[in-house]
């Protein structure tokens, strides 16, 4: 189980809450990419879009190698497992509120279609 209070969690979230890193490992779960590739389809430039890599490096969701000049860029799944079983605690709380919801939706459309028809 992964702790509440986890420095590590933390990052991740963090790393995770900017559109713009999530685009970038949207990316890379296709494969390695360099940084310009990264860089390209955000419309940012190489120092912007190593800013951003840089933080999602510290959340040690993405790891990087150089190679020349090139800067070449892979995912690490283990911290976004760690989130996902983060959230997962939640799931069934989450589900049975929405059931609850959807059956207290359902009422109450019966009761407009009931009340409808007696005007």
């Amino acid at each position: 189980m992964v702790l509440d209070h986890s420095p590590r969690l933390d990052r991740v979230f963090h790393a995770l809450a900017h559109p713009a890193r999530r685009a970038i490992i949207r990316q890379l779960a296709g494969g390695e990419r360099n940084l310009s590739e990264l860089a390209s389809p955000l419309r940012m430039t190489f120092p912007a879009a190593t800013k951003h890599v840089r933080v999602l490096e510290r959340a040690q969701l993405v790891r990087r190698r150089v190679q020349g000049r090139s800067h070449f860029c892979r995912l690490q799944g283990t911290p976004l497992k760690d989130a996902m079983l983060w959230t997962k605690q939640f799931q069934r709380s989450w589900e049975a509120r929405f059931e609850a919801l959807d059956s207290l939706l359902d009422e109450m459309k019966a009761e407009e279609k009931d009340h409808s028809r007696r005007r």
